[in-house]
């Protein structure tokens, strides 16, 4: 495990490497500028703006410039957020959305884990059909939908809940939160579902319940396991993304985290901005793809990758 460990870090290098050279280029090639806004500025002071940033020179010798800030693990200054820089916006925001995320997640897994199994084993009866149902219309509404409904019904209506705004207390979490896991919860309730279904189908459960184990033993000890592999497949892209933060729901709600910063850097073509969140996402998602590989193996004892490459 530890020679397939370290070679799969090795092979994320140019992995990252790829994303931070298409991102960087794929950037610079849309339309607008750093410095470009309703008023012109005059030519002297934007020649002077590039100068600072370094924007007047050749693409090639900005991208070397560039790759060596990363290499010392600077994002850069920020061209819109006047004396901050990329690392200080990130390090504000990322405790916000990674805490959004995290909370997110851990309801979904909280939640769908145990619906969809108990969809499973109530396969094609009301309950089932009931809880499918549900978990469909979770999937097909859309946060930007289900965030201003939550809000009008627990904040406007019902007054038991804030409507907006970002703290670390159950009141101010709650509506974002529960916005974020919703189709999460769906997900992870169909997939579950899914793999349960097949999992008891299987030899192996057969032979269990011919041995007179208990289903409680059956379903725990043996069935529950092998079923969450494919959850944990979808939660590898999954967690990166949920825990980098909702754009949608951190706009909705006005949190700050890093999803805001981005749409904002996008708008505002703040090259250093942009990139320091998507090289974090980048960074997030080969992490959690590679955790889900431990995992894998943690969860299937048949998964040796050690013996696989041997």
């Amino acid at each position: 495990m530890l020679k397939y460990s370290l070679k799969r870090l090795l092979s994320a290098v140019p992995t990252l490497f790829l994303l931070i050279t298409f991102a960087f280029f794929l950037i610079r090639i849309a339309p607008g500028g750093p410095f470009d806004s309703e008023r012109a500025l005059p030519p002297e002071i934007e020649a002077n703006l590039e100068a600072k940033y370094h924007l007047d020179e050749a693409l090639p010798l900005q991208y070397l410039r560039y790759m060596w800030q990363i290499a010392q693990l600077d994002f850069g200054p920020s061209f819109h957020y006047l004396d901050w820089t990329v690392n200080d916006l990130i390090a504000q925001g990322a405790p916000v959305s990674f805490a959004l995320g995290g909370l997110a997640l851990l309801l979904a897994l909280a939640i769908g884990v145990p619906i969809g199994a108990w969809a499973a084993l109530r396969q094609n009866r009301v309950a089932d059909y009931t809880v499918m149902s549900i978990a469909m219309i979770g999937i097909s509404i859309p946060n930007f939908v289900m965030a201003p409904l939550l809000i009008l019904l627990f904040a406007i209506t019902l007054g038991w809940l804030p409507a907006g705004g970002w703290a670390f207390t159950p009141s101010r979490m709650a509506l974002p939160v529960v916005t974020l896991a919703l189709p999460m919860i769906a997900y992870i309730a169909r997939i579950t579902r899914g793999a349960m279904i097949e999992v008891l189908r299987s030899s192996f459960i057969r032979t269990a319940r011919a041995k007179g184990m208990p289903e409680k033993t059956i379903l725990f000890q043996h069935a529950l396991k092998p079923a969450l592999l494919p959850v944990i497949s979808y939660l590898g892209p999954a967690a990166a993304a949920i825990l980098t933060g909702s754009v949608v729901v951190e706009r909705i709600f006005t949190i700050p985290g890093i999803g805001s910063y981005f749409v904002q850097g996008a708008l505002n073509r703040d090259y250093t901005l942009v990139m320091g969140v998507v090289i974090l996402y980048g960074v997030l998602i080969i992490l959690f793809n590679f955790l889900v590989d431990l995992v894998y193996a943690w969860l299937d004892p048949r998964i040796r990758y050690d013996e696989q490459e041997a």
